[in-house]
C-alpha cells in the first residue's frame, strides 16, 4: 500500500483591501502530501519545513481563487428571490451578501447553493448580483507555518483537498463594502433587539462562566500580546470575571461591566465600574486615559457600537490601540438584529464598518482564527469538534486611513 506524508499546518493568508489589512488563519489538522492539491511552488515547500518553519507565496489576483468575470454580473429583479422556509420574504440591502440558491432562476444554479453573492445595484426592485469571489481582484499572500509531522499510515483512500480552496472558501473577502458603496447595515440604527427588557434585569445574576473555549481564549490571549504593548493601562469593555489578557504581560486594567459580582472576581482589574452602555453610551472616563482599550466577546449585544467604538478612542490617546474580538456564540434574545442573519464574515464586515464610522482610527485590521480542534474536556465537545472561531477588528486612534 502507498505510504503517504501527513502533517499539521497552518496556514495565514494576508491581503490588503483600501479599507484595512487582512488576516485569515486556518489551521488544517492533517494535510495529506500524496492526495491533496497545493498552490503554485508550495507543494516543494511545505513538504520540506520542520516544525515551527514556515514559508510564504504571492499570487496575482485570480490565482488562488477563480478571476473576476462579467459573467458573474447579473441583473434581476428582487422578486425573484426565494421565500425562506418559514414563509417570510427577503427584503435586499445594498453590499449584502446572501445564498446563491435563494436567486437560482437568475443565476442559473441549484436551490441549495450556499454559495454567496452580494447585491452591488439596488435600484427599486431591481439589483444586480455579484457571483465573483470577494477577494477574485486581489493579490494574496499565502504561508503556511509547519505544526507537526504525523505519523505515517498506509493510504487505504480518502479525499482529496484543494489547499487554496480551503483557505479561501466560507467567507474571507466578506468583511470589505464594494469598491465606491456603503453595504447597507445600518437602516434599522440604532440596533434594536429581540430582547428589550432593561440590560440591568438579563446581567443582575453573574455567570461566572468562559464564554469561549480555551482553544479560542489562548487565541485571544495571543492576539492581544502581539498587539497591546506591555504596561499598557487598559480598559476592559463589557468585562465580566476574565479579562483573557495574556499572563506573561503586565497590564493596569479598568473592567467596565454589567455585574458588580462578576467584576469583583476578575483577579487582573485594579478597578471596576458597573456601567450600562445602551443606556447611556459616554464612558466615564476622562480623554486620554487609557493606552488601549478591549472589547471580548461582547461587541454584539450594544445597540449604538459606532458611538462606543468613538468614545473608545476619546478615552484613548493619540496611537492606542482599540480591540474587538467575538466569536458565533452569544446570548440568544440580546444580540443586535442584524448579528443572527448575517455571516460570520459580514458580522466582522459589521464591526468594521462601526470602526470607520465612528471617524477617529486609522491603521484598521481584521484577523480571524478558524479550524483548530476543540478541547477533548471541553463541555461542547460532542456538538461542536472545533473550537470558536474568531473574529478581530482593530484600530490605531488617530486620523481615519
Amino acid at each position: 500500500m502507498q505510504q503517504v506524508r501527513r502533517a499539521s499546518i497552518a496556514f495565514t493568508l494576508s491581503w490588503a483591501s483600501s479599507v484595512a489589512a487582512h488576516r485569515e488563519r486556518l489551521f488544517v489538522r492533517k494535510v495529506n502530501f500524496w492526495r491533496d492539491i497545493f498552490p503554485g511552488n508550495m507543494f516543494r515547500e511545505i513538504s520540506s519545513l520542520g516544525p515551527g518553519e514556515s514559508c510564504a507565496e504571492t499570487f496575482s489576483p485570480g490565482v488562488l481563487v477563480p478571476p473576476a468575470h462579467d459573467d458573474h454580473l447579473v441583473r434581476c429583479r428582487a422578486p425573484q428571490f426565494e421565500k425562506l422556509p418559514d414563509g417570510s420574504v427577503i427584503t435586499p440591502r445594498l453590499g449584502r451578501f446572501y445564498p446563491q440558491g435563494l436567486l437560482w432562476r437568475a443565476l442559473g444554479c441549484f436551490r441549495g447553493n450556499m454559495k454567496p453573492f452580494r447585491i452591488i445595484s439596488l435600484d427599486r426592485d431591481v439589483i444586480v448580483c455579484d457571483a465573483n469571489h470577494p477577494l477574485a481582484l486581489f493579490p494574496l499572500q499565502l504561508e503556511a507555518r509547519c505544526v507537526d509531522w504525523l505519523e505515517t499510515p498506509e493510504e487505504r483512500g480518502g479525499t482529496c483537498n484543494d489547499i487554496a480552496e480551503l483557505v479561501v472558501s466560507d467567507g474571507p473577502g466578506m468583511q470589505i463594502p464594494f469598491p465606491e458603496s456603503e453595504t447597507d447595515f445600518f437602516t434599522d440604527y440604532p440596533f434594536r433587539r429581540n430582547d428589550e427588557r432593561d440590560d440591568s434585569l438579563f446581567y443582575r445574576v453573574p455567570r461566572l462562566v468562559d464564554h469561549l473555549d480555551e482553544m479560542a481564549i489562548s487565541h485571544v490571549r495571543e492576539l492581544y500580546g502581539r498587539v497591546l504593548e506591555n504596561g499598557s493601562k487598559v480598559l476592559d469593555l463589557m468585562c465580566s470575571s476574565s479579562s483573557h489578557l495574556p499572563e506573561s504581560l503586565r497590564f493596569e486594567v479598568t473592567g467596565l461591566g454589567m455585574n458588580r459580582e462578576e467584576l469583583a472576581c476578575n483577579p487582573v482589574l485594579s478597578r471596576s465600574i458597573v456601567h450600562d452602555l445602551n443606556r447611556e453610551p459616554q464612558l466615564p472616563f476622562a480623554d486620554g486615559e487609557f493606552d488601549a482599550v478591549v472589547c471580548t466577546a461582547s461587541i454584539e449585544y450594544l445597540t449604538r457600537p459606532a458611538e462606543i467604538l468613538r468614545e473608545a478612542a476619546r478615552v484613548s490617546r493619540p496611537g492606542a490601540k482599540v480591540m474587538v474580538v467575538f466569536s458565533d456564540r452569544w446570548f440568544p434574545g440580546k444580540e443586535i438584529l442584524p448579528w443572527s442573519e448575517l455571516h460570520p464574515f459580514e458580522r466582522l464586515g459589521l464591526v468594521l464598518d462601526c470602526f470607520r464610522k465612528a471617524g477617529a482610527y486609522g491603521a484598521l485590521h481584521t484577523e480571524t482564527v478558524r479550524g483548530y480542534a476543540r478541547p477533548e474536556q471541553d463541555p461542547y465537545i460532542r456538538e461542536r469538534a472545533f473550537s470558536d472561531p474568531l473574529f478581530a477588528v482593530w484600530g490605531s486612534v488617530g486620523p481615519s486611513c
